[in-house]
């Protein structure tokens, strides 16, 4: 049976031309186009661009969960995303379901430990201190070493009720026992973004920077908090998290200006914001930054590169022969796309990203999310 796929003038996101071979679920080539004279399936790829597979940093994948759940490849490869990372569905009590359920998924699926032990099964799951059981979380990472990346805390008055700080607290403790990252939600106080983000630590992650809602990173003139210039400088890392609550237009704009830049896009995506919005897939979320005038590079490197590097596997952020084919094809399209933010905020882009393909395992597969 012929094992070989070529991608046939193909574009790297810097633009370069190529025709990229796979054998055996491996890149064998990156050649000039038309020099290229390997058999098996030819893909003509003119016009498309090919990037290292999407990694998406923040999903939500147990469907169990209502209503923020959704299946595997519904917003993974069906969205362009090869990689997944479920940030905090599951506590202790059901990881091993969701780490069980990749099984049958061809998205690779990696999670987040929410440290209540109950997950998402309440939406104020840190509202009581006895559901963030310490050795239950520490185990559970451990029984589920390689799935698990970190642990998860949502840190916003409606999850934490009256424990202001210290599920945050709880959740630091945890993570550093662990000797794991941290990703915080954060949203509407209390307790005070002020408060939060001083516990952060180099390589934790802040999720929903560029929300809209009055506990935000930025002051009422734009400019960002002392706390996150100081974070920033420690090395916590930035993530978009757009979601149905937490991407505004007006917060992105200030960050831009502000000289704040992501580190990672994130859609925050389940099945309620894929089917009706405001999110849909990762390509209108990718979009909506280069409405905002970053460079296409820098977007790609977002859902790339740069989650690759947080993850400490590179070899998912690149394209170099004798890797994995683990890829993403995508066009940018000469058209407008109407643009809603979580605030009901609309922007008009004039260029569209749209997920096309994907190769995963040696196989080409056409998306089927557009934009």
């Amino acid at each position: 049976m012929q094992t070989n796929l070529v991608l046939r003038q193909v574009r790297l996101p810097d633009g370069r031309a190529v025709d990229l071979t796979v054998e055996n679920g491996v890149i064998a080539g990156l050649t000039p186009p038309g020099t290229n004279a390997a058999a098996g399936r030819s893909v003509d790829c003119e016009g498309l661009y090919v990037s290292s597979g999407w990694i998406d940093l923040h999903v939500h994948a147990f469907p169990e969960f209502e209503p923020y759940g959704d299946a595997i490849d519904e917003i993974g490869i069906r969205c362009g995303s090869t990689t997944i990372v479920d940030a905090g569905s599951c506590g202790a009590d059901r990881i091993a379901e969701l780490a069980a359920s990749r099984s049958g998924a061809r998205t690779r699926l990696l999670a987040f430990l929410n440290v209540s032990r109950l997950g998402l099964q309440r939406v104020d799951e840190l509202s009581r201190l006895e559901w963030i059981d310490r050795e239950a979380a520490l185990s559970a990472a451990r029984a589920q070493t390689g799935f698990v990346v970190g642990f998860k805390a949502r840190i916003s008055g409606s999850v934490v009720g009256d424990n202001g700080l210290e599920p945050l607290r709880r959740a630091v403790a945890i993570a550093d026992t662990a000797g794991l990252p941290l990703m915080t939600h954060i949203g509407s106080a209390p307790p005070a973004i002020e408060d939060v983000i001083p516990l952060l630590r180099r390589g934790d992650i802040v999720t929903h920077y560029l929300n809209g809602k009055a506990n935000n990173l930025f002051d009422d003139i734009g400019q960002p908090l002392p706390v996150l210039r100081d974070a920033i400088a420690r090395g916590v890392k930035l993530d978009v998290g757009h979601g149905t609550a937490s991407f505004s237009f007006k917060t992105a704009e200030q960050a831009r200006r502000a000289g704040v830049f992501f580190d990672t896009i994130s859609t925050d995506i389940y099945r309620g914001n894929r089917l009706h919005g405001p999110v849909y897939g990762m390509a209108s979320v990718l979009t909506k930054f280069l409405s905002l005038g970053y460079p296409l590079a820098d977007v790609i490197d977002a859902v790339t590169k740069r989650p690759a590097d947080w993850l400490n596997r590179p070899e998912l952020g690149r394209i170099r022969v004798g890797d994995a084919a683990n890829l993403t094809l995508f066009s940018v399209e000469d058209k407008p796309s109407l643009l809603t933010d979580s605030e009901g905020s609309t922007r008009m882009s004039r260029q569209t990203i749209q997920a096309e393909g994907m190769v995963v395992n040696g196989k080409y597969t056409a998306c089927q999310v557009r934009s």
